[in-house]
């Protein structure tokens, strides 16, 4: 299985951390979420991997307070079905190599897909 990243070719915190890491097409499947949706099967795989859809659940979209989501108690279901509905609600990049995933642009993250790299 090749490497994959899903990401937005617009985001401009996505292309720094593309960059900075070294994340090539020679190496890694690139997806624009944007584009091209995640699948059904995809997120399922993504879910697999991080323990939670809520893990995958970005509440800083723009989209989270304006729909409200922020006043309500969202289930594992709900999660999934808006980041199925909304590209913006899945935490951004989300890369998976070997079987391990690294989600969103926090430090700790990238330090620790930099040093999965490394490998």
């Amino acid at each position: 299985m090749k490497n994959k990243i899903y990401y937005l070719s617009t985001c401009d915190t996505c292309k720094r951390i593309i960059q900075e890491t070294g994340i090539s097409p020679e190496h890694f499947l690139f997806q624009d979420i944007k584009t091209e949706p995640i699948t059904s099967a995809q997120l399922e795989e993504m879910r697999t991997l991080s323990g939670s859809y809520e893990a995958l659940f970005s509440k800083i979209a723009r989209k989270y307070r304006l729909l409200n989501l922020h006043t309500q108690t969202l289930s594992e279901e709900d999660y999934k079905k808006y980041i199925l509905e909304e590209y913006t609600f899945l935490k951004r990049p989300v890369v998976l190599i070997n079987g391990h995933i690294f989600i969103g642009n926090s430090k700790s993250v990238i330090t620790s897909l930099k040093n999965a790299l490394q490998k």
